[in-house]
């Protein structure tokens, strides 16, 4: 069995419920954030105080996190079934990686002040 090293699971159906379970986490924060703007007058207190709770900052780290996992399979999916050559199917997979990391450490420092 052939496995490539740049995909995120182990195997096709790891990726899959990759896929599958950050979804569902990226489907509730979204709901709940859209609930909230609907259900509370947004002003900068009251978004201030929603990012000043603990489980809202962690909520948002795992939606961070969830983001580059689901982005990072779909994107090594789409780029293995068109991007034959190996020297640019890399070149992609590697600035797509690159951009993803620094979305991901951009917002951490955004969410927690670092």
């Amino acid at each position: 069995m052939v496995s490539s090293v740049t995909n995120l699971g182990r195997s096709g159906v790891f990726d899959w419920l990759i896929q599958r379970v950050t979804a569902y986490v990226l489907a509730i924060y979204t709901v709940f954030l859209l609930g909230f703007m609907v259900t509370t007058d947004i002003n900068y207190e009251t978004w201030s105080a929603l990012f000043d709770q603990t489980w809202f900052r962690i909520f948002t780290l795992l939606a961070l996190l969830s983001l580059g996992a689901h982005a990072w399979v779909g994107l090594w999916t789409v780029t293995t079934d068109y991007l034959k050559s190996m020297a640019p199917r890399f070149l992609v997979q590697a600035l797509c990686g690159l951009t993803m990391f620094v979305y991901l450490i951009w917002g951490i420092q955004i969410l927690w002040g670092l």
